[in-house]
C-alpha cells in the first residue's frame, strides 16, 4: 500500500500557444528595436493564429488519450494568452477551467515590453547589476525575480495539491513559470535550472509532464513535448515570452 500524500497523479505543464507578443518581440529583435509594438497591456495580449491552432492542436492530443489517462483538471494563468490555450485545449473534456494569479506571467516591471537593447541604453547600470546578480536572482525594478516566481508555486503546489489529489491535472502557464516548475518539483540547484534554460527553450503550445511515484514524488517523464504540433503539421515555435535580457 502507498504511503503517498496527497497531489494529482499526473501533471501535465503547458506553455501557452504563440501569442502576438511573441510575434512582436522576434519582430523587434531583428531590427535591433529596442521596445515591443504593443498596444494592450501584457494580461490582455492574445494568441495569434498560429497559437490558436497550436491550442487546438494540443486538444486533439488529450481528446486521443485513452478515457483513464485523460486530463480531469485544468489550472490556468489568468493571462489571455495562457487561459485562451486552456479553454482551446480542453475544450473537449468537459472539464471546467479555472484561473490562478499565482500562476502569472513574471512581472517585469519597468522593463515590460523593452528588449535588451533597449534595458541596456536606457538603464545601463541595471544591466550590469543583472550581469553581476544573475538571471535567477536579478529583480528588474518594480518587477520580479525567478526566486520570487518560485515563492508563489511553492504556495500554489501546497494548496492546489490537496485540492487536486489522485486528478490527472493541466497547469497552463509561461515558459519563465514552467522553467521556475522544473527548479521546485526536481530541487534542482540555480546552475542546473539555469544550464536548461540555456540548452533549451519551452515551445509554445508544448507540455512538460510529471508522474507520482510511491511516495508521493512528482517525477519527471516528458520534457517540451511538441509531437502533436509536428503531427498536426502545425509550427513549432520557441519565442520567449517577452522576457528581456539585458
Amino acid at each position: 500500500m502507498s504511503d503517498r500524500g496527497p497531489g494529482p497523479s499526473v501533471v501535465w505543464l503547458v506553455r501557452h500557444g504563440e501569442s502576438t507578443g511573441n510575434v512582436a518581440d522576434a519582430q523587434a529583435q531583428a531590427i535591433g528595436a529596442g521596445r515591443l509594438e504593443l498596444d494592450v497591456r501584457d494580461p490582455d495580449v492574445p494568441l495569434s493564429d498560429t497559437g490558436r491552432a497550436q491550442a487546438e492542436a494540443l486538444g486533439r492530443h488529450f481528446a486521443a488519450l485513452p478515457e483513464d489517462q485523460r486530463p480531469t483538471a485544468v489550472l490556468s494563468s489568468p493571462f489571455a494568452r495562457a487561459l485562451t490555450t486552456a479553454q482551446l485545449a480542453t475544450a473537449g473534456l468537459g472539464v471546467r477551467v479555472r484561473t490562478d494569479e499565482r500562476l502569472r506571467e513574471r512581472d517585469f516591471g519597468a522593463f515590460d515590453g523593452m528588449t535588451g537593447t533597449g534595458i541596456r541604453e536606457h538603464f545601463p547600470d541595471e544591466a550590469r547589476r543583472r550581469d553581476l546578480l544573475g538571471k535567477f536572482y536579478y529583480r528588474p525594478p518594480g518587477g520580479e525575480s525567478w526566486a520570487d516566481v518560485a515563492l508563489r508555486l511553492r504556495s500554489l503546489l501546497a494548496t492546489e495539491g490537496l485540492r487536486h489529489d489522485c486528478e490527472r491535472l493541466v497547469v497552463v502557464a509561461h515558459q519563465a513559470v514552467i522553467m521556475v516548475f522544473r527548479y521546485v518539483l526536481e530541487e534542482l540547484t540555480e546552475q542546473e535550472l539555469l544550464a536548461v534554460d540555456r540548452d533549451e527553450r519551452v515551445a509554445n503550445a508544448s507540455f512538460t509532464r510529471y508522474e507520482m511515484d510511491d511516495a508521493g514524488d512528482l517525477r519527471l517523464a516528458e520534457f517540451n513535448v511538441v509531437d502533436h504540433l509536428v503531427a498536426a503539421d502545425e509550427d513549432v515555435t520557441e519565442e520567449p515570452d517577452a522576457a528581456p535580457r539585458p
